[in-house]
């Protein structure tokens, strides 16, 4: 019997494990001479078959796979914690293009925007100081990965030699990594509901910035599940007040009845970056992290 080239049994969680793994199977498939057999797409390995990957009937596992991959490799680089930026992709840097423009309004309203940029750049940088303090084990910024305030986000880390994370998802226009994201931390998603668990799987704050139907989907989805008890109530902070105020009513909200009076209070406005951070830091120093105070659900 012809011997197998030798290879470490022991997995990189040491675990010992003597089966010959997928990597080796999936090389082995690729060296079988091509026949009417071997070309037929029945004949492929299962998980590496796109094709049958993406089947209706293989949804689930897609969802699933979605989950594990990123989980997974921010487990393994040790990140514990981070603080999300959610906001619009089509404002520009200060003097930059607004390249997303319809009509002079909306160019000179995303130009005015543009000091969120600069504040997101500020914030990000701020928070990356205090990443450092802790070995980018906690506090790391998290971003959609694409332009406007979520590249200031990245930039902002990059900024300060952090790294920071990208969670991209395939659409028509907008978005593709930005080019300050940590490479090893860009992913990117096909499912909207699984891009934005992870948004909130390690967050110990959320904060906001002037945006569209995205950010509004985003800002509405973390303030459900505070309201409803399924989200810890960490620090969730809306960059300008005005702005916030003109297009969502809150208080009308709350005089209607449509929401209780204190779901107003689970966010915080602010205008600059070192507001913000003094939030998040005085959130932490009076609250134990072991303990965030949840929200109890009732209406």
């Amino acid at each position: 019997m012809a011997r197998m080239k030798k290879r470490n049994l022991r997995r990189k969680d040491g675990v010992w494990d003597p089966l010959s793994d997928s990597s080796q199977s999936r090389q082995r498939a690729r060296t079988v001479p091509v026949t009417p057999q071997s070309a037929s797409p029945s004949y492929r390995l299962a998980y590496i078959d796109d094709d049958f990957l993406c089947r209706e009937e293989l949804r689930p596992v897609r969802l699933q796979l979605e989950l594990l991959k990123t989980e997974m490799m921010l487990e393994e680089y040790g990140i514990n914690s981070t603080v999300v930026m959610f906001g619009g992709a089509r404002i520009p840097e200060p003097g930059g293009d607004a390249w997303a423009a319809k009509n002079d309004t909306q160019r000179r309203n995303l130009e005015a925007a543009s000091v969120y940029y600069e504040e997101a750049r500020k914030f990000a940088q701020i928070v990356s100081e205090h990443s450092a303090k802790l070995h980018y084990k906690e506090y790391v910024v998290v971003t959609g990965g694409g332009p406007g305030v979520m590249e200031a986000g990245n930039r902002g880390a990059d900024d300060v030699g952090a790294p920071s994370i990208g969670l991209n998802i395939v659409l028509p226009h907008e978005q593709a990594p930005n080019r300050f994201v940590t490479p090893e931390l860009s992913f990117n998603f096909h499912y909207f509901a699984i891009r934005k668990m992870h948004f909130l799987l390690r967050a110990k704050a959320v904060t906001v910035f002037p945006g569209g139907f995205g950010t509004l989907d985003e800002l509405f989805e973390t303030m459900t599940l505070m309201q409803t008890g399924r989200l810890a109530l960490v620090p969730l902070i809306l960059f300008g007040e005005k702005f916030w105020r003109s297009i969502i009513n809150f208080q009308a909200l709350a005089e209607f009845g449509t929401i209780a009076p204190n779901d107003i209070d689970l966010v915080h406005f602010v205008e600059t970056a070192d507001e913000a951070w003094d939030i998040i830091a005085r959130f932490y120093e009076t609250v134990d992290p072991r303990s965030v105070p949840m929200a109890n659900g009732r209406r």
